[in-house]
């Protein structure tokens, strides 16, 4: 088991996150708390992936100014059920971008195995948690050098340089995340 601390920059947040592989699967274990333009938050999300690093099921449990709300996704096959309802926008995803932590740029980043100055174009269910706001986007990652991946979004300008660690973890997000603290 992996522990770390990451400090969100622009969610002014800090996440308490948890890693734990198997043989069989990886789980994640998460809690964030911030504030951003004028909401106070706590998001605990919990994430069941593959040993290939795709996302298989997600629960995101946040409450935004004493707003609660819970979502779920489950994965069977090429289908996506959110919230028990399958989405046929989502068919085929096997990624998912949680707008609140760095955590989510790894599922790609360990699961496409680029060498270096290859790029790929992926879809992922994009979750902007503050918002509550569930949609399709295309990203695209590229392998700079052993820990340097180039993020992409392909729907916006956004684009980031993301230090990793050897495990993948985003140790630098610039203007968004830092990792803080790890055991």
């Amino acid at each position: 088991m992996k522990i770390l601390i990451w400090q969100g920059i622009a969610f002014q947040s800090l996440e308490y996150f948890s890693i734990q592989e198997n043989d069989k699967n990886i789980q994640v274990a998460s809690k964030i708390i911030g504030c951003y333009e004028n909401n106070i938050y706590t998001v605990d999300y919990s994430l069941a992936i593959d040993r290939d690093w795709n996302i298989q099921e997600f629960t995101i449990d946040s409450e935004i100014n004493t707003v609660k709300n819970i979502l779920t996704g489950k994965k069977y096959q090429n289908q996506w059920e959110i919230n028990n309802v399958v989405n046929p926008d989502f068919e085929g995803f096997n990624f998912i971008d949680i707008s609140l932590t760095p955590f989510t740029n790894t599922l790609p980043i360990n699961s496409l195995k680029l060498v270096e100055n290859e790029a790929q174009e992926i879809k992922v269910i994009y979750i902007d948690v503050i918002n509550n706001l569930v949609k399709p986007v295309t990203q695209q990652y590229t392998k700079i050098d052993h820990q340097t991946y180039h993020y992409d979004n392909l729907q916006t300008d956004f684009k980031a340089d993301i230090l990793v660690d050897e495990s993948g973890l985003v140790v630098h997000y610039p203007k968004l995340f830092d990792k803080i603290a790890e055991i």
